[in-house]
C-alpha cells in the first residue's frame, strides 16, 4: 500500500509544528522515525503534529509515534496530534492510545 510520504517542519515559538502528509507503512515509517526522533533530539521542544494530510498509518506507524513519545518525554516534553482524520482517529481510540498522545 506504500505511498510517499511527505514531513515538513516548522518552529513555531517553544514547540516544533510538523505537518505529515502522504501514507506511514511499513515502507515509510523508518524514514519518519528518523525524521521524528532528529527533531527530538536536536530541539527538544513540544511537537505538534499535524495529521490533516495524512491517509494512512498501520502498526508500525503507531509504533513509531509511541517511540517518539517516549523520547520526548525525556526532555520532558508532549506530543500533540491535531488533525486526525476519522479513520486514523478511530485507530488511536482502539490501541488506547488516545490516553497518552494529546489529540486534538
Amino acid at each position: 500500500m506504500s505511498s510517499e510520504l511527505n514531513f515538513r517542519e516548522e518552529q513555531l515559538g517553544t514547540a516544533m509544528k510538523i505537518y505529515i502528509s502522504g501514507e506511514v507503512d511499513i515502507y515509510t515509517s523508518q524514514s519518519l522515525k528518523s525524521r521524528l526522533y532528529d527533531v527530538v533530539d536536536s530541539k527538544q521542544m513540544d511537537l505538534i503534529i499535524d495529521c490533516r494530510d495524512l491517509n494512512y498509518i498501520d502498526s508500525t506507524g503507531l509504533g513509531i509515534f509511541v517511540g517518539t513519545l517516549k523520547k520526548a518525554k525525556q526532555f520532558d516534553k508532549k506530543i500533540y496530534l491535531l488533525n486526525l482524520k476519522d479513520n486514523i482517529k478511530k485507530l488511536f481510540i482502539i490501541t488506547g492510545l488516545d490516553k497518552v498522545f494529546v489529540i486534538e
